[in-house]
């Protein structure tokens, strides 16, 4: 049996990005950003009975995030990509994250490693 959950969260939060090329993001500015966390466990829950306590990962990540300077938490310059590369790094039942920064802009971030004989089921 494999076992899945999701968190949704909202956050606001400041970046500027450092570009290759000319652009506002390079000037600090923010968005309301939604990131949702995809975890997963194969076989066995732990021993509460869930993939992962959803208090936990809103600690992890919305408390970390939310109302803060991402660079000075995202350990890379902070896409919208890398973001998403930090929430799945941060479990490590997480081999999918969601960064939406706005309608029209998302990055997904996977870790194929994770569900290596899964994918069609976790995906």
């Amino acid at each position: 049996m494999i076992y899945c959950v999701s968190k949704r969260m909202e956050i606001s939060a400041a970046h500027r990005l450092s570009l290759s090329y000319e652009s506002k993001c390079q000037s600090l500015h923010g968005h309301n950003w939604i990131i949702t966390v995809y975890l997963f466990k194969k076989d066995k829950l732990n021993a509460d009975g869930m993939v992962f306590d959803f208090t936990h990962i809103k600690k992890a990540i919305h408390d970390r995030l939310d109302h803060a300077y991402i660079n000075d938490v995202v350990p890379y310059n902070p896409t919208a990509e890398n973001i998403a590369r930090w929430v799945v790094n941060q479990f490590d039942e997480c081999y999918k994250a969601e960064v939406r920064e706005s309608e029209g802009n998302v990055a997904l971030a996977i870790d194929e490693t994770k569900i290596v004989g899964i994918e069609n089921l976790v995906m």
